[in-house]
């Protein structure tokens, strides 16, 4: 299946302790169905000191679900996303305007 969102997209958090920010997404998981946003689903990891690392509490953004993201359209809106075929290309598109993402 193709997929839906992407490293790079801008995207709303739907869901949880950061309900209603937007991010842009920095890493995808397809296998585990998890994107990292820049950011946001911040923890505190605490780290050993190291030669090249002071070490101590470090925040890191954390994996979300993919289904507690939504892709931002051209308004700044929550949507959805679609396929559609362009020519000989399949394009992904906002469900709400119809706008190419």
């Amino acid at each position: 299946m193709a997929a839906k969102l992407r490293k790079g997209d801008k995207v709303v958090i739907l869901t949880g302790k950061d309900k209603g920010q937007t991010g842009e997404i920095e890493s995808v998981d397809p296998k585990a169905g998890k994107a990292v946003v820049g950011g946001l689903n911040m923890a505190i990891r605490h780290t050993r000191q190291s030669q090249t690392d002071q070490g101590g509490r470090v925040p890191k953004a954390m994996p979300i679900q993919l289904s507690n993201l939504a892709i931002v359209d051209g308004n700044g809106k929550a949507t959805r996303v679609g396929f559609r075929v362009e020519g000989d290309k399949k394009v992904r598109f906002a469900k709400t305007t119809g706008d190419v993402i």
